[in-house]
């Protein structure tokens, strides 16, 4: 079910890892961002906007995690845009001959009958430095920084005031370090990045989550540095999500505990 963000935009939430693929209407159609994660939601998602009359006009992924990168024959062939890094990491997974039986293994064993691979990944890179979204739509513009993943972007709708995050700023799950040689630093860059839109933002839309407004905006940033920080620092964090988000998201702690003993490994290895 499609709910109104603001006017202009708005969101269809996954059941499982509460995803958020956002719409934003356009002159002739609208763009869709990160589109989802099974057939039945993606196939949903499309009736509710032939219904109304929206079709898609483009499409945009914030980053190459297998839940953000997913598409729906039912959604049409517009083009889906990615950044350049962001393209280009795709394009490198798909090369692999088995990259399929890759990508199905690290599904969720709930939805992993019922996610949909053949336009797995197809994205369009645009070119590095690319400001603004190519599209017939309200300005869109692209925020890219080092922090989760390669070729990770954000999404200011200007007139909207709306910032599209991707998987950065969640109320359901602690920041997630990429896997580069610097991970909390560039971590730290990314949430520096965010921070310097936050005068031109009322509502925030993560990847995951429920949707921010008004101060709760700079409060998430505030509290995913606290929580980076205490990383860095080998701290015991008080972040709520540590322990769980909400009952039943239990799983949800283990996230953070792979990541702490992770860097507690590269301390001793003298890594960090």
């Amino acid at each position: 079910m499609l709910k109104q963000v603001v006017e202009g935009v708005l969101i269809h939430q996954s059941e499982l890892l509460e995803n958020n693929t956002v719409v934003v209407q356009g002159r002739d159609g609208v763009l869709l961002v990160d589109a989802g994660i099974t057939g039945a939601e993606m196939t949903c998602l499309a009736n509710d906007l032939r219904e109304l009359g929206l079709p898609v006009v483009a499409g945009f992924s914030t980053h190459p995690d297998w839940d953000h990168v997913l598409w729906h024959a039912e959604l049409g062939d517009a083009p889906r845009y990615g950044t350049a890094r962001c393209a280009a990491f795709m394009q490198d997974v798909l090369s692999d001959a088995d990259w399929k039986a890759g990508v199905a293994e690290g599904l969720p064993p709930e939805i992993a009958e019922d996610t949909p691979l053949a336009l797995y990944g197809l994205l369009t890179g645009l070119p590095a430095g690319t400001a603004r979204l190519p599209w017939d739509g309200p300005a869109v513009r692209i925020i890219e920084h080092p922090a989760h993943a390669p070729g990770h972007a954000a999404l200011l709708i200007d007139e909207r005031r709306v910032l599209i995050a991707g998987d950065m700023l969640s109320d359901v799950f602690v920041p997630l370090l990429d896997a580069t040689d610097h991970p909390i630093e560039d971590y730290l860059v990314g949430l520096g990045v965010l921070e310097g839109t936050a005068d031109d933002v009322d509502v925030l839309v993560p990847g995951h989550g429920s949707v921010a407004r008004d101060e709760e905006v700079r409060a998430r940033i505030t509290r995913d540095r606290a929580y980076v920080e205490d990383l860095r620092d080998a701290r015991v964090s008080s972040d709520p999500r540590v322990v769980a988000p909400k009952p039943g998201w239990e799983w949800a702690s283990d996230l953070h505990e792979a990541q702490a003993r992770s860097l507690a490994r590269g301390r001793a290895r003298g890594d960090a």
